[in-house]
């Protein structure tokens, strides 16, 4: 039987979400244009052409809605998604679409062209500019929870060929917290599910409860299961498996949006927090997680 439109779409609604919140730095102004596009596209069979997917053609009404608005952000959700909308205004327009629909989302440069209606050399082009602005962001550290060897060991490959440094590699809960009260990463790259059958997720709440904010970037084989719309969501979120660009982009994105002065601050704040003690839970995050 073949694979009715609703269910094509139904199947492209994790991806748009998670684009539309990287898009706006706001989960609920990405949902409200997300919803707007699905019914939109729904409600236009057939002016999809034969030649491009449902996905794409959902991807490029969510852009031209998103676009006659204003191309507007929403509140932040986050002290992280503010620095992301500041950080956004200083990119060259559609550079920072076309190098997230090609890096996360997985567009080729031709379905880039049509979501943006623009050449796909031109789509090429936006990527390499985006590339190049986000490689003038600060280096710094990056500690990693997981729990599988190899992909602990290519994770800490690309992050050391960026240039930044691994404060090392958690497998379970309690090495992740005690690995952070060791030394304060700027950034975490964490799995969901840990060697003991603990959670990722929590380890990231507790070291989040007891440090200043830092961005977070969870991956996971089933994104899906943490774009649902029902509870608080990662702002950076990486399916597995995953490729180098995948990872290059999202660290790059992560490290871009905190500026030297906020890395800095971040790091004095939390050994100052680290000898004084562990505190209680921010109530404002550096990034949403999953709880």
């Amino acid at each position: 039987m073949a694979e009715s439109i609703v269910d094509r779409l139904g199947a492209a609604i994790p991806s748009l979400r998670r684009y539309a919140r990287a898009l706006t730095g706001s989960r609920e102004t990405g949902d409200q244009y997300g919803a707007t596009a699905l019914e939109a596209t729904l409600h236009s069979e057939d002016s999809i052409s034969a030649d491009e997917s449902v996905k794409v053609a959902l991807f490029r009404t969510f852009h031209l809605i998103w676009a006659s608005a204003g191309a507007p952000v929403g509140d932040a959700d986050s002290r992280l998604g503010s620095r992301v909308q500041e950080r956004m205004a200083t990119l060259t327009p559609n550079s920072r679409e076309a190098l997230l629909l090609h890096a996360i989302e997985g567009f080729d440069f031709p379905d880039i062209g049509r979501i943006l209606m623009i050449d796909p050399d031109e789509a090429r082009q936006y990527v390499d500019i985006a590339r190049q602005e986000i490689r003038t962001s600060v280096l710094g550290t990056v500690m990693i929870i997981e729990d599988e060897p190899i992909i602990a060991m290519d994770l800490a490959a690309i992050i050391d060929d960026m240039g930044h440094r691994v404060t090392g590699i958690a497998r379970t809960y309690t090495e992740a917290v005690e690995l952070a009260g060791r030394e304060v990463p700027d950034l975490i790259l964490a799995d969901i599910q840990l060697a003991d059958k603990s959670s990722g997720i929590e380890a990231v709440q507790e070291i989040q409860s007891r440090f200043d904010a830092m961005p977070v970037i969870f991956i996971s084989a089933f994104p899906e299961r943490l774009l649902t719309g029902q509870m608080a969501e990662p702002a950076f979120l990486i399916s597995k498996p995953f490729n180098d660009e995948q990872v290059r982009s999202a660290v790059s994105q992560a490290m871009f949006f905190s500026s030297t002065e906020t890395l800095l601050q971040k790091r004095a704040e939390s050994r100052r927090r680290g000898a004084a003690g562990p505190e209680s839970p921010s109530a404002d995050p550096g990034v949403p997680v999953v709880s």
